[in-house]
């Protein structure tokens, strides 16, 4: 931490002398006689000027009387026969007295100043008498008195709130030895991930596992947050690795600070830093992480202050500051960002007793609800400022993604009965099913995306997240459909598994396409790239809780097999910039949502289903898991939010 330009001293401050290193080449660290000398005379100097001036001031009788925390000259009175004028029930006190009175006054003055610049003097000349070491362990110890006196004014004790019965949150120990020896190998392909950072890139937001150092991206501005210690909390704690655990815990506690200048992306802060902190806390039981997620909760608000209540992408933790992203449709806010919010704002209303979070979702719903949508989809762009679509793509993979899993998954959330998000859900997955799904020359069901009134025969990685998705709403579905999206759900994994088997790594690449004879098979080079992304092992552990079909076990064996053959590296791991290729290149990035996600869901895969049970607990966009709210167990039925 660097040196204040002042030095406190009895609560003044002086300038430090700016003495270069020729003026006490032998004794750096402490301040030679003469030197005192003349700054004693300086600080004498000027405690005389200050203390002579006083004396020179106007006779302050004859003027108005500049208040110093004395009696009021002012005095509350009615009765007129003491030798006062009665003005509008103030009593003025003769003349005579009262300048006799400010006589002592002045006199009572003058005393307390000689007496403060005497004590001002020796504490200057005792602080004088120690070292710059000594000095500076004094202005370090104050600073750090300060930081702690924030601390405790920002973590004001939130409301008692009664946990919901939280089931399966360790074990799920498998019977079987070979599904165990999967399960610990991704138990330690974790602590690898895990160590690597912790010795290269301890508080900064990702790592760079061949670089072995610190790395960051723009969506979490400038500032070292620990994305990677927040993310990976949970899959630690739920592979008991305690230790590992409270490292974290401890650097949070310590060291995880919001106010700071740093413009930040609203979405990724909250999937995973308040959802991280959100399941950590239900699973820990640890009063911090509740805390940080409530102080960073209030940083993202200013982000709402829109004309439509459509919150900016980016927000500036210290100034609240927002904006948009510049390529997004005119200025547009984007509906996987604004529409992904949901699930950890209701737990934060529900945390806090605060209805304000809860408030700027629905008021999200609201609007969207009342908008025209083309043939029934939801364009990927709104105008924050206009209410307004702007162009008219949509997507089941990026820019939409998690606006659809958020609508079904605040039904879940919500023990089922949030039947308005459940109803806009089924009428986005009808209309999706209508317009976006279709089945290939060779037979592979894919999701494409609607551009401008044509559909284009692409699918992105991301949107292999819908196969899981699919599973997960099948029950409870319109028209006693469940068998029927069970069934889709299990056609998006199989597709999505081949693009994996199709490529001489075994991992997907990051979009694929179905046209004439090029099937799940990525095109452009810019395309072919595995950055560790979890989607579609996330719908082989959704396919593997509903089925127990044993390939989907299988299939992400071979995906956890490729990930640690080829993005394995001494320092961690890293995405590859062509899984066509036999000799790939490194991206060096290990991001925060391998350990986040993609490990977790292959550790949940070869795991008993006793293991975080999905009638209990519902998995944020960024596989962080949060109870489920039954209302009976919750005080969100007292709470008028809620009504």
């Amino acid at each position: 931490m660097t040196t204040p330009a002042l030095l406190p001293l009895s609560g003044r401050r002086l300038p430090p002398l700016n003495l270069g290193a020729s003026a006490f080449p032998h004794h750096r660290a402490t301040l030679r006689l003469s030197e005192k000398f003349i700054l004693l005379l300086i600080l004498s100097a000027f405690i005389t000027l200050c203390f002579g001036a006083f004396f020179f001031l106007p006779d302050s009788s004859k003027h108005k009387r500049f208040d110093l925390g004395l009696e009021d000259v002012l005095i509350p009175h009615v009765d007129t026969s003491k030798g006062g004028k009665n003005l509008g029930g103030f009593l003025i006190h003769g003349q005579g007295h009262d300048e006799h009175r400010h006589r002592e006054e002045e006199e009572r003055l003058r005393n307390k100043i000689r007496a403060d610049h005497e004590k001002a003097l020796e504490e200057a000349k005792e602080k004088l008498k120690k070292s710059r070491d000594e000095i500076q362990a004094e202005i370090q110890t104050e600073k750090n008195k300060v930081v702690q006196e924030l601390k405790k004014k920002d973590s004001k004790p939130l409301p008692p709130v009664p946990l919901p019965n939280l089931i399966g949150i360790n074990s799920g120990e498998p019977a079987d030895p070979d599904i165990r020896e999967r399960r610990n190998k991704i138990k330690e392909m974790m602590k690898h991930a895990w160590d690597n950072y912790r010795q290269y890139g301890w508080g900064h937001n990702e790592l760079k596992p061949i670089a072995r150092k610190g790395h960051s991206t723009n969506i979490f501005g400038s500032s070292q947050m620990g994305a990677t210690i927040v993310d990976a909390l949970d899959t630690l704690y739920i592979m008991g690795l305690h230790d590992e655990f409270r490292e974290g815990q401890e650097w949070i506690d310590k060291n995880l600070d919001f106010s700071v200048n740093s413009e930040v992306s609203v979405f990724e802060v909250n999937i995973r830093f308040i959802g991280g902190l959100l399941a950590a806390y239900y699973l820990s039981g640890q009063e911090v992480f509740k805390i940080k997620a409530v102080q960073l909760a209030g940083k993202l608000l200013p982000a709402f202050n829109t004309p439509t209540g459509i919150p900016w992408a980016m927000v500036n933790l210290k100034s609240g500051v927002g904006r948009n992203w510049g390529w997004a449709s005119a200025g547009s806010s984007i509906l996987a960002e604004f529409g992904t919010l949901h699930m950890e704002f209701v737990h934060l209303s529900y945390l806090t007793g605060d209805p304000v979070y809860y408030n700027k979702v629905m008021h999200i719903r609201k609007l969207l609800q009342k908008m025209d949508r083309p043939n029934g989809l939801y364009p990927n762009y709104l105008n924050p400022r206009t209410g307004r679509w702007g162009q008219h793509h949509t997507s089941v993979g990026g820019l939409g993604d998690s606006f659809y899993e958020y609508l079904l998954k605040a039904w879940l959330m919500s023990d089922k009965t949030d039947m308005e998000a459940r109803k806009m859900y089924d009428d986005a997955i009808e209309a999706i099913e209508k317009h976006l799904i279709r089945k290939s020359n060779g037979g592979l069901t894919f999701i494409g995306e609607w551009k401008n009134g044509h559909l284009e025969r692409k699918m992105g990685h991301l949107t292999c997240f819908a196969g899981g998705m699919f599973a997960l709403g099948a029950d409870g579905s319109r028209d006693d459909k469940a068998g029927h999206y069970l069934q889709l759900g299990a056609e998006i994994a199989h597709t999505c598994h081949e693009s994996y088997d199709r490529t001489t790594l075994k991992l997907g690449p990051e979009a694929f396409k179905f046209d004439g004879g090029v099937e799940a098979v990525a095109v452009r080079q810019n395309e072919k790239y595995y950055i560790l992304r979890p989607e579609v092992i996330e719908t082989y552990w959704y396919m593997w809780r509903f089925t127990h079909d044993p390939k989907y076990r299988q299939w992400g064996w071979e995906a956890a097999q490729a990930i640690d053959k080829y993005c394995r590296v001494s320092g961690g791991f890293s995405g590859v910039k062509d899984v066509y290729s036999s000799s790939p290149t490194y991206d060096d990035v290990q991001q925060s949502f391998f350990l986040a996600e993609t490990l977790k869901y292959l550790y949940l895969l070869f795991s008993n289903d006793d293991l975080l049970p999905l009638d209990n607990w519902v998995f944020n966009t960024e596989a962080h898991p949060l109870p489920v709210l039954h209302l009976a167990n919750t005080t969100l039925s007292g709470n008028p939010a809620y009504r």
